[in-house]
């Protein structure tokens, strides 16, 4: 099944609670099951064809290695309690640093709310550890230079020819496919069920940390 992304903030209503989410076209309408969503259509051409993973849909299994190189597993750690998982493009992307350094901003924030704060690139774990000396960042990490985890959540789209060594480089060679992720921001329960999602296809528009924040505080009462 082939969707595509809606570029508008869209506020839903679901199990009495509203949630503020750029969601598929139709997706009110659809409930998508990821192996589905491989088996037709493994690397989408464009980012606006991507089939993500819907509100009320839970994350798949999900092990990568964090910036020390330690096998980190995403789901008993989701277990423990509610999580900010961020989906980027890498540490060479201004827009993803820009969005990582405002997260870092509310970290404190939403860890007194009760959330932790997880964040997947294609970066090697060794680029890892360069982005976050960086931008001083002090949540996890993770890397999906692969982007297994990436296409199991739909949201990977074959990258333009001129990203080709960029992503090379940055993944540590293990890229082959040259995808991208579309930047994406998940709120998740501890059934590690999806509450809330930002997706947007244009990569240079992203979350605010001001309506981060206030979805968060929303989700967590």
């Amino acid at each position: 099944m082939k969707l595509g992304i809606v570029k508008i903030l869209t506020i839903i209503a679901f199990s009495g609670t509203l949630f503020v989410a750029a969601v598929p076209l139709k997706a009110a309408a659809l409930t998508t099951n990821v192996s589905d969503t491989l088996k037709t259509q493994l690397y989408p051409e464009k980012a606006t064809d991507i089939s993500p993973l819907l509100i009320g849909e839970r994350i798949p299994v999900i092990s990568l290695p964090a910036a020390n190189g330690q096998v980190y597993d995403l789901n008993a750690a989701v277990a423990q309690k509610p999580t900010i998982l961020i989906f980027y493009r890498g540490g060479w992307c201004p827009f993803c640093n820009r969005e990582l350094a405002g997260i870092q901003g509310i970290q404190a924030d939403l860890v007194r709310m009760g959330y932790q704060i997880i964040a997947i690139s294609t970066d090697s774990p060794e680029n890892l550890s360069k982005s976050a000396d960086k931008e001083k960042l002090s949540y996890t990490l993770l890397s999906d230079a692969g982007l297994a985890v990436a296409k199991k959540m739909g949201l990977a789209f074959k990258a333009p020819a001129a990203y080709s060594k960029t992503l090379e480089t940055g993944s540590g060679g293990k890229n082959v496919d040259k995808l991208l992720p579309v930047p994406s921001v998940f709120i998740l329960d501890k059934k590690g069920v999806i509450q809330f999602e930002y997706i947007n296809p244009d990569y240079r528009q992203r979350i605010s940390p001001e309506l981060l924040m206030a979805v968060a505080g929303m989700l967590i009462r």
